[in-house]
């Protein structure tokens, strides 16, 4: 199973995660509006990941035959609504500016949390998930 569109997205999301960092480390205030750009941008490309991985990944490893990737997808599809969730709740309240600059301890609460959740996420899928379907 070929899945190097999937590997790109999870290079472009973790791209967009330390740009994001780096506009949050150089001061929320002061990078407001470009910080919700970038919050707005990277959930684009999260929305096109999850939507590849509903409607083609996890369905092939359902139909691969192969128990322990199937048990696997579908447990990685089931976590992830709760983490989708959360990135849609922190993008739905971060993704204006003027929401970032009158709370940035709120912001940086949430992206410690939501982002960290998500980049760990994005790894264990780098290291773990996609090197066994590869191997299919």
């Amino acid at each position: 199973m070929n899945i190097d569109k999937f590997k790109d997205q999870h290079v472009q999301i973790l791209q967009k995660l330390s740009i994001l960092r780096e506009l949050t480390h150089g001061g929320v205030i002061q990078n407001a509006t470009q910080i919700a750009r970038s919050i707005m941008d990277m959930s684009s490309t999260i929305k096109l990941h999850l939507a590849a991985e509903d409607m083609a990944l996890y369905p092939a490893l359902q139909r691969s035959g192969n128990a322990e990737l199937t048990a696997m997808s579908n447990q990685l599809q089931k976590d992830m609504g709760a983490i989708a969730a959360a990135y849609e709740a922190f993008a739905r309240q971060w993704s204006q500016a003027e929401h970032l600059r009158n709370d940035e301890a709120g912001f940086r609460r949430d992206a410690n949390e939501v982002l960290r959740t998500l980049h760990q996420r994005v790894q264990r899928e780098n290291t773990d998930f996609y090197p066994r379907i590869e191997a299919l």
